[in-house]
């Protein structure tokens, strides 16, 4: 996958038409379209680390143009962005597997994993869940709704994977 910035629209840098971009404004557009090119997480691990706060800023600014459309759960979403991505760029996920403690704090999530053509049905009927949901991706292992239940989960996932497939392929992390 490139993501590298394109190059200028025209060989003076600018757009044809007698305007003049510089190479923030070419940087810019270049990278505006970044949270598009990001269909999976190993999509993601492509980007240099450096390009994930600009990512970060797309992916709010899609949570807050879908939830003041269709409601959900804002603040829970906007603050874990960063650490969406972190699990994601570091750990082998779908095999690594992530355990949301709150499920409304995955929009992120679900943006970077094959749902982000569908994100603007969230939590309509006959749309995407606002929580995890196995049935939607592989990239969620576990369905949660509000609280208090990763630690279980995360601990019967490790258990299941002491004995069956699991074994020594997957981690989960909470």
């Amino acid at each position: 996958m490139n993501v590298a910035p394109s190059p200028p629209l025209s060989h003076n840098g600018g757009d044809g038409r007698g305007r003049e971009f510089s190479t923030v404004d070419r940087f810019v557009a270049a990278m505006a379209d970044l949270l598009k090119k990001i269909q999976t997480p190993s999509d993601l691990r492509h980007l240099r680390p450096a390009d994930l706060s600009l990512l970060a800023q797309e992916i709010r600014e899609e949570i807050v143009r879908t939830v003041s459309r269709v409601g959900g759960h804002l603040a829970s979403s906007l603050g874990v962005v960063e650490l969406t991505l972190a699990l994601h760029y570091v750990f082998d996920t779908p095999r690594d597997r992530i355990v949301w403690d709150v499920g409304h704090q995955t929009y992120a999530h679900k943006l970077i994993t094959g749902r982000q053509e569908v994100f603007h049905t969230l939590r309509q009927t006959g749309g995407i869940c606002g929580f995890p949901r196995r049935e939607e991706s592989p990239y969620d292992a576990f369905g949660t709704g509000h609280s208090s239940t990763s630690i279980s989960a995360a601990l019967g996932l490790a258990q299941s994977g002491a004995i069956g497939p699991l074994a020594e392929t997957g981690r989960a992390g909470v």
